[in-house]
């Protein structure tokens, strides 16, 4: 996987590769990622076709699921602490 592009962005950090014919764009905004794979199938074929695609829309929407990633995180580490605390017997 090579990378072949990047978009500016003021917030994110938004990179492109290539692999195998197939693109995939990389969003990263502090502890979390994300990244969607395109196929050449899917009328992909040059980075300008990706930035096209990677519009205001797309972009304000994979910004919307960050906080929700958050959230999950935060979810499953304080499930994790639950269990840890379960493990110890109860002194009286």
């Amino acid at each position: 996987m090579r990378i072949v592009g990047d978009i500016p962005h003021q917030s994110l950090k938004i990179t492109i590769f290539l692999h195998d014919s197939k693109y995939a764009v990389k969003f990263e905004a502090g502890l979390y990622e994300q990244t969607y794979k395109f196929r050449s199938g899917d009328d992909v074929e040059s980075v300008e076709d990706i930035k096209a695609i990677v519009d205001e829309t797309f972009i304000n929407q994979v910004q919307a699921a960050l906080p929700m990633m958050h959230q999950q995180k935060l979810e499953a580490l304080g499930r994790r602490k639950e269990e840890i605390a379960d493990e110890f017997e109860e002194i009286i």
